[in-house]
């Protein structure tokens, strides 16, 4: 179990990330496609991107990256920096400046729980030109295993933002830590992390805790081993029905057109617009005076057109746009 610690000033500056982190999502999807999980959501994805993989010229290019983002346990901080926040070219540019001593920490750490090839010692000595084909093998890897769904990221991230903004208004930044359950638990100034793989303790003091909710976290919060580091909690977000490519996946051109002229229609394009900030079935209706009913048939059908993504909580559902949808909005 993992216990992080929380003074007063800390609860104040707990925050949520603004957006999908690129580097987060790419190292916790190395995790998932070489895991054992049976998860349907994400077989197809996995399949495809193994294939994708084998097939790709130089594909011995990607051992390294495999080998540092073993499916269970320890993995390199270094592959994570906040400098991601900005983007996945920020992220991988401090990659390349990471410094000597963290390289030979982190791969220290490493090879002591998992073999690791020839390149892995180069990379400990700081060489700038394998750092330079770790960051190139990141980005290949990108473009072939998330840039095809990173829409479908976006939405499900900004949708559990929309739930944390809502926890947040309703009890401030302690119902926000509240509504993280149940995979955390939150009391007397503690977060615990429930099926943390280590028991150990981290230490806030005074500096916050960065909240980065993730597509491709699988089941377990994961945070930073080096407590020095900006304290950071990754945890797994629900994942709306799972991984289809932007082009749309499984689903046929036509029935995309035939849900899409669904949409036609002041009052579908009126639940549209108050589902830009998130929106209860309930509130909607109230909104736009319609009953439950009709609301509830509306946001099906945006649903089903990939324009709005619905995430039940109790007894409310709550609606958000998905990127396609705001932009269909926005035009």
């Amino acid at each position: 179990m993992l216990k992080i610690i929380f003074s007063r000033e800390d609860i104040l500056r707990t925050r949520v990330a603004p957006a999908a982190d690129p580097l987060w999502e790419l190292v916790l999807s190395l995790h998932l496609l070489q895991g054992r999980s049976r998860d349907p959501l994400s077989n197809t994805w996995r399949r495809g991107v193994a294939r994708g993989l084998r097939t790709d010229t130089g594909a011995e290019r990607y051992r390294l990256l495999l080998a540092l983002n073993p499916p269970r346990g320890y993995f390199p901080d270094f592959l994570t920096p906040s400098a991601s926040r900005d983007g996945l070219e920020a992220g991988l540019e401090a990659v390349r400046g990471t410094p000597l001593g963290m390289l030979r920490r982190d791969l220290t750490v490493l090879a002591a729980e998992t073999p690791l090839p020839p390149s892995a010692t180069t990379l400990a000595a700081g060489e700038p030109e394998v750092l330079r084909d770790l960051t190139d093998t990141m980005a290949r890897y990108n473009s072939l295993a998330i840039t095809p769904y990173w829409a479908r990221v976006q939405a499900a991230v900004e949708a559990d933002r929309a739930r944390r903004a809502r926890a947040m208004l309703d009890g401030g930044a302690e119902g926000l830590l509240a509504s993280l359950k149940p995979a955390m638990r939150w009391a007397d100034g503690v977060l615990e992390v429930l099926d943390y793989p280590d028991t150990r303790e981290l230490h806030l003091d005074g500096r916050g805790l960065l909240l980065v909710p993730s597509f491709f976290c699988s089941r377990t919060p994961v945070a930073l081993l080096d407590p020095s580091l900006p304290p950071v909690l990754v945890y797994p977000v629900d994942r709306l029905g799972g991984l289809t490519p932007e082009s749309g996946g499984g689903e046929s051109d036509a029935a995309q057109r035939e849900a899409l002229a669904a949409l036609l229609g002041r009052t579908r394009a009126a639940v549209l617009q108050v589902a830009d900030e998130g929106c209860t079935t309930g509130e909607m209706a109230r909104r736009l005076h319609i009953s439950a009913a009709a609301a509830s048939q509306h946001t099906t059908v945006l649903r089903n057109a990939g324009l709005l993504v619905s995430h039940r909580d109790r007894n409310t559902v709550l609606h958000t746009l998905t990127p396609l949808g705001r932009a269909v909005l926005d035009a």
